[in-house]
This record gives structure tokens, C-alpha cells and sequence, in this order.
């Protein structure tokens, strides 16, 4: 108990009193009550909506041939992104259009996009999933400047790609528009809502933030700490993805197959083999950290900056990346803020302090616009990893009955509980 609670003091998250929560944990009946348990298991398979599976589901994947001029100044083996793929998923008829947008680092086919897809598609939708502009794919093919994490730059590079899925699949009947996010998504989304309140491609009817980051600093910083994490069994002479690894192993023996997915994560857990509060700590920290790297690698080779590949160094479809990538992983996200982000928004934008830049990326820059905008509304959990203190009091001054907090969940370990989504399609339908 006194590492956890080192753990969350090292966080800053702020523990908050029953009455701050929409539901009490009783009412809102979701099983985990340990956020990084929530985040990395998610919901239990019964406790789930029903939606159609794949096969029930017209969708079909395309491209987008969005930054021509990368096709000849990005390596070889960049071919796959050099256009933007996004996924469709049709109805047989005139119907409302959602666009997800994907989290951190998140392909267009990720599961938590995945899962979203499944469940408006089942209400009745189109659905077209985007991948992230901190994606590889994403900042090869569409991004401009190759640098995420300037709010509004994402933004437009998003909406530049929802108008021109909007000009290709022009014979797709759209009834009215829509807009989700998830995670780093959710944040996009309400900078992409307001771009459109003065440009008009898509007058979404409801726009709808799941778990986003309100001081985007925070959150990343929350997130990079979890790396730093003490895990008992860990030494010079044994890494923590060995201890991870035997205990996967004495687990799968145990059951006698191999199904590595969110449900058997959660039976994982149930086991005495379970991971400790630290261990799942590090797990989250290290897939962030991945993610960071990919930033990194990906902005430094598009723009030729050195700081991880030399400008001058041959890359081709042979070429080994695993001593620039193992480079990569050194740089956090500060490491990458620092060198890559604050540079080139000082340039372009005769930008100023590290505080400044933090406020116009996080929420408190549309404060305004979203307390005014009510098709707007934000669904939370009061466990969340990426959350600081005061964050949840923003989201209430804010957003007031517009925003639902659950009382559990982790970081969007709810998303695909049966009394969340049940609230989402509500939501959109008004």
C-alpha cells in the first residue's frame, strides 16, 4: 500500500470524494475499482453491448493521396503510409455520419476505434475512423508539418482529411454529421468542432469528448512518470518485460491455449498470477513511451532536424531503424516538446514560453466556446490517469450538466461498458 500510494502522490491525481462523481460506484455497477486494472483490462465481455460483429458490417478501407511531395522525399520503406488510410463503414441507406477520432499514437484500426464503429454502426450510422495525427501513418501522409501536439494544427490537418473523405465518398447519402473522439481524439475533436463553427464543411449536430486530456501537459507528463516506476524483481540482471513474460507464460501453460485479447486480460487479472498496481503502472507507461518514440523518429526523419537520424544518412527498404528507434525511446515526451514542438512553434508563430504554448493546446484555450456550444458534451471517469489537480473542477465550470463522471473506469476502461454506450447513443440521438 505505501508504493501505490507514492505512486499516485508522484502522479498528482487527486482522489475525489464520492459526491463528485455523477454515480456512486454501487449505482454505476462497473467491476474494476483499481484505474490501472480499468485502463489495461477494460470491460469484462458480459457486462458489454451487443453489437454487430465484422461480418455484419458493410465497411471497405481507402486512401487518400493527400501530400504528393512526400512520395519522393520520404524513404522507400515508408511506401504503406505515403497515402492516408481510413476506414467506411456504410448503411444501405440515407443516414447520419460519425467520424471517430483515434488516441494517442492510435491507427484508424484500432481496437478502441474498432469498438466505437461496431456500436454506432449498430445504431445506424456511417462511420468513418481516422487515425491520429501523432500516428506514423497519419504524420507521413497528411500532416503538414510533421510535428504534432499543436492543437490547432492537428485540428486542420484532421478536418483537411474529413473534407476530403466528405469529397470522395460524395455519393454516400449523409443525413446530418457527427463527431467522437476518444483520449488525445477528444481533444482533437472539440478543436475540429470549433474550426468548423467558422468553416462550415460538416455543421456537426453533436460532438461528444470521451476521456480527453484538459492540460495536455499534465496528462503526458502523468503518463511518462508511470516509466519511472519502481517494480519489485526488477534489477540490471532482469527486465520488467521478463517478469511480465513469465507470468504470461505460467498463465497460458495453465489454461492450455494462447488468446491474447481484452477479456483474457481481465481473467489474467483474476489469477494469482494477476500483475501488481507497479507493474501495470509500467505496462501503460512503456506503451506510451512507444508512442512517444514513434513521435519522435517519425517528426525528425520527415523533417531531416538530425536530432535522431543524421539528415544525410542513406535509409532505404534494407536499411536496419532499430539503433534510431532504440535512440527514440530515450526521448520522452518533454524530450520531444523540448527539442521538436516548442522550436518549431516559435518559429511559425513568433511563439513565446513553455506555459503559453500549454495553454493554447489544452482545453482552457476553447474554454469560452465550449461552456457556450451545447452540442458539446464530455464523458469522464473520476479515476482517470491522465487527469490532474483541478482538471474535473475545469470540466464542471465548464461543461455542467453536459458533463457525465463516472465514479471508475480508468483511462477509458469504460468505453465499452453497456451503461456508457448506452448513454453515448443517447446522447447523439438527442
Amino acid at each position: 500500500m505505501p508504493q501505490l500510494l507514492h505512486l499516485i502522490a508522484l502522479l498528482a491525481i487527486a482522489v475525489l470524494p464520492a459526491q463528485a462523481a455523477d454515480l456512486t460506484a454501487a449505482e454505476y455497477g462497473f467491476p474494476l475499482d483499481n484505474p490501472f486494472e480499468a485502463t489495461i483490462a477494460t470491460t469484462p465481455l458480459e457486462l458489454r453491448a451487443e453489437v454487430p460483429s465484422d461480418d455484419d458490417i458493410d465497411q471497405a478501407d481507402y486512401s487518400l493521396r493527400l501530400r504528393p511531395e512526400r512520395e519522393f522525399t520520404l524513404p522507400d520503406n515508408f511506401w504503406p503510409v505515403k497515402r492516408l488510410g481510413y476506414r467506411l463503414a456504410r448503411q444501405s441507406g440515407p443516414a447520419p455520419l460519425i467520424f471517430i477520432l483515434s488516441g494517442t499514437g492510435a491507427h484508424y484500426s484500432n481496437g478502441k476505434t474498432e469498438a466505437l464503429k461496431r456500436l454506432f454502426y449498430g445504431a445506424g450510422y456511417h462511420v468513418v475512423q481516422l487515425s491520429s495525427p501523432t500516428s506514423y501513418d497519419f504524420m507521413a501522409a497528411a500532416s503538414r508539418y510533421a510535428t504534432p501536439g499543436l492543437s490547432q494544427d492537428d485540428a486542420k490537418d484532421l478536418y483537411r482529411v474529413m473534407q476530403a473523405v466528405r469529397a470522395q465518398q460524395h455519393k454516400l447519402p449523409v443525413t446530418e454529421f457527427h463527431l467522437v473522439g476518444y483520449s488525445l481524439g477528444a481533444l482533437h475533436a472539440a478543436f475540429v468542432s470549433q474550426l468548423d463553427e467558422t468553416r462550415h464543411s460538416f455543421d456537426f449536430k453533436r460532438v461528444l469528448l470521451l476521456n480527453p486530456p484538459v492540460n495536455l501537459y499534465t496528462s503526458i507528463s502523468n503518463l511518462d512518470k508511470l516509466v519511472q516506476t519502481r517494480v519489485e524483481g526488477i534489477d540490471n540482471h532482469t527486465t520488467f518485460y521478463e517478469v511480465v513474460l513469465a507470468k504470461l507464460t505460467r498463465y497460458y501453460r495453465h489454461k492450455g491455449y494462447i488468446d491474447f485479447d481484452d477479456a483474457m486480460l481481465f481473467d489474467f487479472q483474476q489469477s494469482s498470477l494477476r500483475l501488481s498496481d507497479e507493474q501495470m503502472a509500467m505496462l501503460i507507461g512503456s506503451v506510451f513511451r512507444f508512442a512517444a518514440a514513434d513521435i519522435t523518429f517519425t517528426s525528425d526523419l520527415i523533417n531531416r532536424r538530425g536530432l535522431i537520424i543524421p539528415p544525410k544518412y542513406p535509409i532505404n527498404e534494407g536499411t536496419s531503424l532499430e539503433p534510431f528507434f532504440k535512440r527514440a525511446l530515450l526521448c520522452n515526451f518533454d524530450c520531444y516538446i523540448t527539442e521538436q514542438l516548442i522550436p518549431m512553434w516559435r518559429a511559425q508563430y513568433d511563439g513565446g514560453s513553455l506555459a503559453q504554448m500549454i495553454q493554447e493546446v489544452s482545453l482552457y484555450a476553447l474554454e469560452d466556446y465550449l461552456r457556450q456550444s451545447s452540442k458539446i458534451a464530455v464523458m469522464h471517469n473520476a479515476d482517470d490517469l491522465i487527469l490532474g489537480p483541478g482538471d474535473i473542477g475545469f470540466l464542471r465550470r465548464t461543461f455542467g450538466e453536459r458533463l457525465t463522471l463516472y465514479p471508475r473506469g480508468g483511462h477509458c476502461g469504460n468505453l465499452n461498458y453497456r451503461v456508457n454506450t448506452e448513454q453515448m447513443l443517447e446522447f447523439f440521438r438527442g
